[in-house]
């Protein structure tokens, strides 16, 4: 059944919302003060893998009802059909128009430049590296793996297969490639390696988001999300432990061994470099740039600032201050904040130490503090972004802008 001519650019706005990996709270909010701006009556419904929208006309209802794939976060995207909404709100465009800027965004979201890409994901694992001790040999090696890994990133876009097992994949040849190279270089750091190789894909923003959605009342999203990101963990664990029992049935392997020779000063340039390798990957904007890492890098040392108050509270804080700068950033640029939100609470989120901690428990059973330790820190994490998120007011019902809908009696 086709979707009535007034409906279609609504649908298409919520599907396009739906792939660039929006929370389904702020998919949902975006639809319903788009409608009621132009005067439809709807009621919407987003979840990872459907969307529900019911229309209304008097007694009548119309229902579009539609299986989609989880979508991916893109920054870039967002920020632009963010311009085409505030263009329908204020009546800028019509609704054919609104499907052609679409279809624009669409095609702009598939050029893809490969070569920044790898030096993303190259960089992303070598700053990481840095922030959590290693050695020079580690990081140059951090470096190599994590330009190997969008390698096989890549090839996952020419098999389904590769689609498929590449979580478990990517952390399995990284775990035997850091596992052979403790053959050459005695003072190799495995565990740090491996984690900062695959840093990209732990979920920690996907638990966050996850929590986020559960926190505004979004709770089959939520706790479908949070559900698959604790999977998403458990499938690259999955791959360490594979790689590391084949490994150690040839050689003897000490796990544990660290390193960390780095000076203290290189941290400062890892900061802003672990930020900057974000943007290609959530494809933000030029113009979004600049504000973009400053808010990245303040959150972090937010929470180094505060660290003396614990890590909840300095945790609390930093998302604070990570809100506030956001809005002042958007009113500036003229971008949503969510942008910059996201690149703010991406410094902060946990899943380092969720994989850390996983570690612990599997390599060293017999030491159960650390791993709680490590855990327990995980749950401050996260109840301090959401504490902060909380009293920040992110989750408070937005008021549409501009005139109000009026009725006559």
């Amino acid at each position: 059944m086709k979707v009535p001519e007034k409906y279609q650019f609504i649908v298409a706005l919520g599907k396009a919302l739906h792939v660039y990996g929006i929370p389904s709270y702020k998919i949902q909010s975006h639809l319903t003060e788009v409608s009621k701006k132009q005067g439809i009556t709807g009621s919407f419904m987003d979840s990872p893998t459907w969307i529900s929208y019911v229309f209304y006309e008097g007694e009548k209802s119309y229902n579009y009802v539609e299986c989609v794939l989880p979508g991916s976060l893109n920054l870039g995207a967002y920020s632009r059909i963010a311009e085409l909404t505030n263009k329908v709100i204020d009546s800028k465009i019509n609704n054919s128009q609104i499907i052609e800027e679409l279809d624009i965004i669409h095609a702009k979201t598939k050029i893809i430049n490969h070569y920044r890409l790898t030096l993303a994901y190259a960089f992303a694992a070598g700053s990481f590296s840095i922030l959590i001790g290693t050695n020079l040999v580690s990081f140059i090696f951090s470096l190599l793996l994590g330009a190997f890994i969008y390698l096989l990133v890549f090839l996952t876009s020419k098999s389904k297969y590769l689609e498929n097992v590449f979580e478990s994949l990517s952390a399995l040849v990284a775990t035997i490639i850091c596992c052979s190279l403790t053959l050459i270089f005695p003072n190799f750091n495995i565990g740090l390696t491996i984690l900062a190789s695959i840093i990209i894909f732990i979920p920690g923003l996907a638990i966050t988001t996850a929590l986020e959605e559960i926190t505004s009342k979004s709770l089959v999203s939520g706790g479908a999300k949070l559900f698959d990101a604790i999977i998403l963990l458990f499938k690259q664990f999955f791959g360490v432990l594979l790689g590391l029992a084949l490994m150690t049935s040839i050689v003897d392997i000490d796990v544990t061994h660290h390193v960390s020779e780095m000076p203290k000063w290189t941290i400062y340039f890892a900061i802003p470099i672990l930020s900057i390798t974000l943007l290609p990957i959530f494809q933000v904007r030029k113009k979004d740039i600049i504000f973009g890492v400053l808010t990245g890098v303040i959150a972090f040392f937010m929470t180094v600032l505060f660290s003396g108050y614990g890590i909840l509270v300095s945790t609390f804080i930093g998302t604070l201050v990570v809100v506030g700068m956001s809005r002042i950033f958007g009113l500036i640029s003229k971008t949503p904040k969510t942008v910059y939100l996201i690149q703010g609470i991406v410094m902060l989120v946990p899943g380092s130490k969720s994989f850390m901690g996983l570690s612990s428990s599997f390599f060293n059973p017999s030491t159960t503090s650390g791993s709680g330790n490590l855990f327990e820190q995980v749950a401050f994490i996260l109840m301090g972004i959401i504490g902060g998120l909380l009293f920040a007011g992110t989750f408070r019902e937005k008021r549409p802008k501009g005139k109000e809908v009026t009725t006559k009696k």
